[in-house]
């Protein structure tokens, strides 16, 4: 028997952060706590409070008489106890959040890394860094990319473009160039989250030629799937998107319009629908990329045959670090999949946690 509890925590930024299609000053972040034997996983998931309210009236009760092992049984009576509640959105964060805090649950009444609970085909994750916000200035973008390249080692990183709705192409084309000129020759990659049409968009990497950028991701909307097609057919950089799925009828969808598949942990399902929509990446041909929530990718990036890289999103990366004893560093381009312990080897500062909690 596992009990399922949840709380929310709101982090202010460290400054004002947007990107092409949307401005926050704030993150919550919800987390679940799956406890038996006297062992608890942790899980989370960043969306609203309310993420919370659906964990505890919703998805405890239907687990709580499945064995705390039996991690699919769980996932399944939890998705069916959704079904009228719909699937994509505050459920499907609340499903994903609870599903790894059971499976980090498994791990630590085993006495088990998470990655070797899982099994893993590699140690250490690619990452890229991420962050490049159209709120920063030219200093702060200079400062963030370098600190990347030049302070950690990584030699991939990214930049959110598509200013006010793609209303500002000069300064995203300015800021492209300027990123270039900063990290040298490592790889640039851009993120418009879904700001542009689609022949601007080609219009944008053509005027970029001249940048070497090997990422695009969301060029048009998500939701746009022959747009995603066209935009790929006509540039050179990978095309990616799929952080937005919450079911793996949505991958299916995309995958053959992108170059590369995004998948979130944190919204996909959890780790039982993230290998899930890897497996469809791969029956298509396609790598998978882990979008945002560092630390809670780490061990299901590690355990993916067809993972191209996870994202070190600056927000989240920070958020894990305020938050969780054992959140580790990227150098060199990797993180460690396995930080020690049991577990994800993550713990709760509850104390330091308490000035943003919410509920």
């Amino acid at each position: 028997m596992a009990a399922l509890t949840a709380s929310a925590y709101t982090v202010p930024t460290d400054g004002p952060e947007a990107d092409g299609t949307l401005a926050w000053t704030s993150t919550t972040l919800v987390l679940v706590q799956a406890a038996a034997d006297g062992f608890t996983g942790l899980g989370w998931t960043y969306g609203p409070a309310p993420v919370a309210a659906v964990v505890t009236g919703m998805l405890a009760e239907v687990v709580e008489d499945i064995h705390p092992d039996d991690v699919p049984a769980a996932w399944t009576a939890m998705q069916r106890r959704l079904r009228n509640a719909g699937r994509p959105g505050i459920a499907g964060l609340a499903l994903s959040a609870a599903d790894n805090a059971l499976w980090d649950l498994k791990a630590r009444r085993h006495g088990l890394p998470l990655t070797r609970l899982l099994g893993a085909v590699r140690a250490s994750v690619p990452v890229y860094g991420s962050g490049g916000f159209t709120t920063y200035d030219a200093d702060r973008q200079h400062a963030q990319l370098t600190g990347w390249v030049d302070g950690e080692g990584i030699p991939r990183v990214k930049i959110k473009i598509g200013e006010s709705w793609g209303t500002d192409v000069p300064r995203d084309l300015a800021r492209m160039a300027a990123a270039r000129k900063s990290i040298g020759d490592a790889e640039l990659y851009v993120d418009a989250n879904g700001a542009y049409q689609p022949k601007q968009a080609i219009r944008v990497m053509q005027a970029a030629a001249d940048l070497d950028v090997r990422w695009f991701e969301e060029p048009v909307s998500s939701d746009d799937l022959p747009g995603l097609r066209q935009v790929r057919d006509a540039v050179d950089p990978d095309v990616a998107a799929g952080e937005y799925g919450y079911d793996l009828v949505y991958f299916a969808r995309m995958a053959p319009y992108v170059d590369c598949l995004q998948i979130d942990v944190t919204r996909c399902g959890g780790i039982t629908g993230f290998q899930r929509a890897a497996a469809v990446a791969a029956a298509h041909g396609l790598e998978v990329s882990g979008h945002c929530a560092p630390h809670q990718h780490l061990a299901v990036a590690a355990a993916t045959p067809n993972l191209r890289h996870l994202e070190w999103f600056h927000d989240h990366v920070r958020i894990e670090r305020l938050l969780f004893d054992g959140a580790g560093a990227a150098e060199g381009g990797t993180a460690a999949a396995d930080p020690g312990g049991r577990g994800n080897g993550l713990t709760l500062r509850e104390a330091d946690a308490a000035r943003w909690r919410v509920c």
